[in-house]
C-alpha cells in the first residue's frame, strides 16, 4: 500500500506497489475525491481499482453528512452470490446427457431459463421486495417519474444482465462444484441512479458548489429532503438487488439438482449461501464518528465476515474472511480489475483466441452471441492472485475455485 497526499486534501491510500501502476484517469479521479470538502480522514482504492465514471472502481470513500451519486453507481446493490454443493466436478464432466456432459447440459439449460442482456420475463414475477414497496407507497410516491419501476420490476426479478454478470459453476480445491454468479438492480437501479443523478448535478450548480461540475461527483446532503429520498430509493433498489441474486441462485440451484437427480441418482446438498453488495453507500461506523462508506466495486471485510471476490471467466475466484482492517474502512476489493476497456478488449482479442483459450482450459460457455466475447476476456483483467496478494491485511483466503463452466449476457 501506498499513499498520495496533496495540500488542501485528504491522503489517498491504495493497495497497490506504486503510482506507476495506475493510470492517470484513475489517479486524477481519486484526487477529486480527496478534495471533496465532506471526505472523512481518506480516499481508499483497493487492488483492482481502475478510472470508472467520476468515482474510480475499486474505491471507497467515506463521507460526513452527503452522499455521492457515482461513488454509488447506476447498477445499484451490484454484487456476488455463492453457493457449496457436494457433488464433484469429475462427475458432472464425465456423466453424458443428449445435450452433451453435465457441465454443458446444466449451462445450457440455464441460459434458456435465466433472461440474460436486456432480456426480461414475458410474466411478472414474484417479489416480496417490491410488494413491500408497493405497501409503503408514501416513501416513494414523491418521485412519481420513478413510480413504474415498481412495476416493470416484477419482470426483472431473476435476471442476469450482461458486461460483466455471470453465473458459473467451479471446482474448488476439493474437486467439488461451487455455484457462483454476479448482478444487481438491473434497469431498476440503472434508472434510479441516473434519476437522482441528474437532481443532485442541478442542485448543486443551484447552491454554486465548490465541487467542479466535471468531476462528475454531484452529492445531496443526507439531511435534504432529496438526500432523505435518494437514500429510500437507494435501499430498495440494493434490496432489489439482493433478491434478484436470491431468486436466480434459487433457479440455478433446482436446475443443478434437476440435472444430476436425473442423470446419477444422487440428490445434491447445498450449504454455505452468501449473497453481498458491491455498489452501495451505507452509514458504517469508523474514528469515532457515524459516515457514509461508499463502496463503488469493492466489498466490505469486517473482522470475521465472509464475502466473494470473483476473477475473470477462466480463472480463480475467491471466498474470503475480512480482517476488519480499519483503513480501508474495513473493505477489500470486489474482483480482478479491468486492464483495458470494454471496446479494447474486442479490438485486442479476437473471438477465436478467447474460445481457444477456454477450451484449452476445459471451460464450458454458455452464450446467445460470441461477438463480443472478449469484453470479458481474462488477459482483459488483472490476475486476481497477484489482487490477493496486494490485500493480504484486508482479507483471509478461504476457498478458491476454478470456472468450470459459465452463463454470460
Amino acid at each position: 500500500m501506498f499513499v498520495i497526499s496533496e495540500q488542501h486534501a485528504v491522503p489517498v491510500k491504495i493497495w497497490q506497489e506504486g503510482k506507476e501502476v495506475l493510470d492517470t484517469k484513475c489517479i486524477e479521479q481519486a484526487q477529486h475525491l480527496s478534495k471533496l470538502p465532506f471526505a472523512f480522514k481518506w480516499i481508499a482504492l483497493m487492488p483492482d481499482t481502475h478510472a470508472g465514471k467520476g468515482m474510480p472502481i475499486g474505491g471507497v470513500i467515506a463521507c460526513e453528512d452527503a452522499v455521492i451519486l457515482n461513488a454509488v453507481g447506476v447498477d445499484i446493490g451490484c454484487g456476488m452470490g455463492f453457493v457449496q454443493t457436494d457433488i464433484p466436478v469429475s462427475v458432472l464432466r464425465e456423466t453424458v446427457t443428449g445435450s452433451g456432459n453435465l457441465v454443458q447440459a446444466i449451462c445450457g439449460d440455464i441460459l434458456r431459463n435465466v433472461p440474460t442482456g436486456f432480456g426480461h420475463y414475458q410474466k411478472p414475477q414474484a417479489s416480496a421486495v417490491l410488494d413491500r414497496a408497493k405497501a409503503e407507497m408514501q416513501k416513494y410516491e414523491a418521485d412519481a417519474a420513478l413510480l413504474p419501476q415498481l412495476d416493470e420490476g416484477y419482470f426483472q426479478a431473476g435476471t442476469l444482465g450482461g458486461g460483466n454478470h455471470f453465473i458459473e459453476l467451479q471446482e474448488d480445491e476439493n474437486g467439488l462444484c461451487c455455484i457462483m454468479l454476479h448482478s444487481g438492480s438491473r434497469h431498476f437501479g440503472n434508472i434510479v441512479g441516473q434519476y437522482f443523478n441528474k437532481i443532485a448535478a442541478a442542485l448543486n450548480a443551484k447552491w454554486h458548489s465548490a465541487v467542479d461540475p466535471a468531476w462528475q461527483l454531484p452529492f445531496l446532503p443526507v439531511d435534504s429532503d432529496e438526500g432523505r429520498r435518494y437514500l429510500e430509493w437507494m435501499q430498495l433498489s440494493m434490496d432489489f438487488a439482493y433478491e434478484n441474486r436470491a431468486i436466480m441462485l434459487q433457479k440455478v440451484k433446482e436446475i443443478f439438482a434437476k440435472y444430476v437427480e436425473k442423470y446419477t441418482g444422487s440428490v445434491p446438498v447445498f450449504s454455505g449461501e452468501i449473497n453481498c453488495h458491491h455498489n452501495y453507500a451505507a452509514l458504517e461506523h469508523h474514528y469515532g464518528r457515524n459516515v457514509w462508506v461508499h463502496r463503488k466495486g469493492a466489498i466490505r471485510a469486517r473482522e470475521g465476515e465472509l464475502a466473494i471476490i470473483p476473477g475473470a471467466m477462466g480463472s480463480y475466484s475467491y471466498i474470503v474472511c475480512g480482517k476488519g482492517n480499519p483503513e480501508s474502512f474495513m473493505s477489500s476489493s470486489h474482483g480482478a480489475g479491468r486492464t483495458c476497456s470494454r471496446t479494447a478488449a474486442v479490438q485486442n482479442y479476437p473471438v477465436q483466441e478467447v474460445m481457444t483459450d477456454l477450451h484449452e482450459k476445459n471451460v464450458v460457455l454458455a452464450k446467445h452471441s460470441k461477438n463480443d466475447v472478449a469484453e470479458e476476456y481474462r488477459l482483459a483483467y488483472k490476475d486476481i492472485n497477484q489482487v490477493m496478494a496486494q490485500q493480504s491485511d484486508l482479507v483471509e483466503p478461504v476457498k478458491r475455485m476454478f470456472t468450470v463452466g459459465v452463463v454470460k449476457g
